[in-house]
């Protein structure tokens, strides 16, 4: 069957499908260096749930795989298209349909980017908190689709905290509603956070409700840096009980790469914490204590708008400074607080074994760390060592009682990390709400769930 063909005849002429061979690899893959893909028989650019709709009941009748994407930003192939799989890109999807001051919601489309809602609610002093790395290119329904973090989680949490409910389509076309746009509802099964994290495995969301919430106050920033980034965490338990809205930490290795790319005057620093306040300058002010307390080499903070842009560019620039030093392949395990230490002396040894240069920076509020293993583009050994490196790294974390992703998801390179953490029973009733949502298995094979 020419899959493209026959899906024209089912959304008819007016729908914009892709078979173009020189425009179908742009929609191949995400940002994962690592992540195998395939080649897509057809790209359909949805312009709305009519057309998703038809297109899961064509490919659902056709056995057909299906794999849904938004703006490409994920780093584990999470939206890495398969041979022969209809891509259903959500890109034109991005009207805000509403933002309900009264009751603090919105409602979007799901190609709506990040800091475009952000953006919008800000007009009646409201916000959409969710902050990952890449709110300024990702989608709100690729944050939902992998439950994304960020630095604010800290103190507001992930993606799953602002989601009140979601369209979707499943995957023999049905549309159903999940969650409520109400704070409080339990009436229902809580499927909607089935969905949320779910990687576009169980169905294809075609609208989200958030909530918002006023808009917080600007921040104050607190620096401090240590000499050893043991003595960096033993303050951070202290610092998190302030309730700090962002909580970062920049290891040795980091810091190095960045002043030999942009001298901040980090020379010599074993590490550096990042903290914010936007309640009030006194709560950073109690932070330097605590730092001071613990040995720190320097803390000071500042309620100064610019000051704060100023602070945090050492942090900003942590992956960047490691990407120009090569291939970076950027990873995201999750550990208790108090086994950051530990892990960052871990991977130290794993670098240095391996030769390889290993950055971590990351979430220190909240264990969410980010070893990004840095090795010579197109050097097939080095990307060898830069994989088993990689796979080391998660082990560490989770014998240390963490997670193989804090919110960077699973995709197709993590499904047996997924499985060593999860066991045979967890996996088994996993695979059994997959075949509930979609018994043919068409919806994103070989993602998520082992």
């Amino acid at each position: 069957m020419k899959i493209a063909e026959e899906l024209r005849k089912v959304l008819g002429e007016q729908a914009t499908i892709i078979t173009d061979p020189s425009v179908l690899p742009s929609y191949c893959r995400d940002q994962s260096q690592i992540a195998q893909s395939g080649n897509p028989a057809a790209v359909l650019l949805a312009k709305n749930e009519a057309e998703i709709a038809l297109t899961m009941t064509f490919a659902y009748s056709n056995s057909i795989p299906i794999v849904a994407r938004g703006a490409g930003s994920g780093l584990s192939g999470g939206a890495n298209a398969i041979d022969g799989a209809i891509v259903i890109s959500l890109e034109k999807m991005n009207q805000i349909i509403e933002v309900d001051t009264a009751n603090l919601i919105a409602r979007v489309e799901p190609g709506v980017i990040n800091i475009e809602l952000d953006k919008e609610v800000s007009k009646y002093s409201l916000a959409y908190l969710p902050d990952p790395a890449s709110r300024e290119w990702s989608t709100i329904g690729g944050n939902v689709a992998t439950n994304a973090g960020g630095m604010c989680c800290v103190k507001y949490g992930v993606t799953a905290q602002h989601v009140r409910a979601i369209r979707m389509v499943t995957s023999d076309g049905s549309i159903v509603e999940l969650g409520s746009p109400l704070k409080k509802s339990v009436t229902n099964l809580d499927l909607l956070h089935l969905i949320v994290g779910s990687e576009g495995t169980l169905g294809i969301i075609t609208e989200i409700t958030v909530g918002l919430a006023v808009r917080p106050k600007p921040a104050t920033t607190l620096i401090a840096t240590f000499a050893s980034i043991d003595a960096a965490m033993k303050a951070v338990p202290e610092l998190v009980a302030l309730a700090p809205s962002m909580l970062e930490v920049v290891d040795a290795t980091t810091l190095r790469a960045v002043e030999e790319w942009k001298p901040l005057g980090f020379e010599g620093v074993g590490t550096v914490l990042l903290m914010q306040s936007d309640e009030s300058p006194e709560i950073c002010a109690k932070g330097v204590e605590i730092a001071e307390k613990h040995g720190a080499i320097d803390a000071t903070y500042s309620d100064d708008p610019k000051d704060s842009s100023d602070l945090i560019q050492v942090r900003k620039l942590a992956y960047p400074a490691l990407e120009r030093k090569g291939a970076a392949l950027l990873d995201d395990v999750c550990v208790p607080i108090s086994k950051i230490s530990k892990l960052v002396t871990e991977v130290e040894k794993i670098a240095s074994e391996t030769g390889l240069l290993i950055g971590i920076f990351g979430h220190a509020g909240d264990g969410n760390m980010h070893p990004t293993i840095v090795y010579n583009h197109g050097d097939a050994d080095a990307e060898a060592k830069a994989i088993t490196a990689f796979n080391q790294i998660i082990k560490v974390a989770q014998n240390l009682g963490g997670t193989a992703s804090g919110e960077h998801g699973i995709g197709s390179i993590k499904l047996e990390s997924a499985h060593r953490e999860s066991g045979e029973k967890i996996i088994e009733l996993q695979r059994a709400i997959k075949k509930v949502f979609d018994p043919k298995g068409i919806l994103n094979p070989g993602k998520k769930i082992p």
